[in-house]
Formats: C-alpha cells, structure tokens, sequence
C-alpha cells in the first residue's frame, strides 16, 4: 500500500505545476503491475543480473516505499517475478521501478503492486545478493536519491526532493 501522507498526483500534472522543482525521467519504461499509478519515498539498488538484493528489499517492511533498482538496462536476467512481487504487496511497498525486466509479468499484472521495467525475459537471475543499495542512482538523465520522492503513472515517471503538494 502507498503511505497514506503522501497523495498521488498525475504525473503531467505535476510537470505542469512544479516544473522547475521536479525532474522527469526519460526512460520509456513499461507498466506491468496491477496498479498503473504509484508514488512514495526512494528506495535504492543497483544491481547486475542478480536479484537477491531486490528479494530481501521487499520480503523487509516497506511503508510505502518505492524500489528503484538499476539493472544496467541488462536485458539478460530477470530481477524480480511473481515471488518477489508478491513479498512487496505483502510487506507494504507501494512499487518498483526496474532498469532492466522482469518475469510473471501476466500474475504481476494481477496484483495491487505498481511495476515498471524495461521488458520481460523468462531467465531467472543469480542471487548472491552482488549490488549496493541506498545509493544515488543516475537513471533516464536525473538522479534517483533515497529518500526523495517518485511518481509514477502511464505518462512516465517524475522524482520530487519532497512530497509534491496538489494546487
């Protein structure tokens, strides 16, 4: 579930009235979660082909964080399936956003779980839990900083130092 403090505003809405305080990413990413709009807090991994990182993140509370992971566009691997997505619903994170795929993508699609990624690809991924986590990731031309805030919907995804307050 999203943190109940923070109001999800449309993405364009927020590049209309907040322009020069928001950034946008550029990234074209894809929707796969049951739920298309999602925002919350920033939390970080990057990782590469390898998702144990990613499965303890959201089998931890999560408050209605959302997971940015950077997979390095490594189309490769999957970094999260049903399994994982499930754990996040389970433990309270409102969403994740993946630079690379992910795998189940039709039982994703049935959860209450925002998810965007890059794609699909049915290989699993190593889990030696091989990344870094809580760290600035630099994504689509800005900088996803743990602890600022994302948003996202159909229109793309846009990050806020604090919580955009509606007009």
């Amino acid at each position: 579930m999203t943190d109940s403090s923070i109001q999800f505003i449309a993405t364009a809405d927020i590049a209309d009235i907040h322009n020069k305080d928001v950034r946008s990413c550029d990234i074209q990413f894809r929707n796969f979660g049951g739920r298309i709009e999602f925002c919350g807090e920033i939390h970080t991994i990057s990782c590469f082909q390898d998702n144990g990182l990613v499965k303890k993140t959201l089998n931890s509370p999560g408050e209605g964080k959302v997971l940015v992971v950077d997979g390095h566009a490594s189309m490769h691997t999957a970094l999260m399936g049903d399994m994982i997505a499930e754990a996040g619903v389970n433990n309270g994170w409102a969403g994740v956003i993946i630079n690379g795929p992910i795998r189940d993508s039709a039982e994703v699609a049935k959860m209450e779980f925002g998810c965007k990624a890059l794609g699909t690809n049915p290989r699993k991924s190593n889990k030696d839990g091989i990344g870094e986590e809580n760290i600035v990731l630099r994504l689509g031309g800005i900088d996803f900083i743990p602890g600022q805030y994302v948003y996202a919907d159909s229109d793309g995804v846009v990050v806020s130092e604090n919580p955009v307050e509606p007009e």
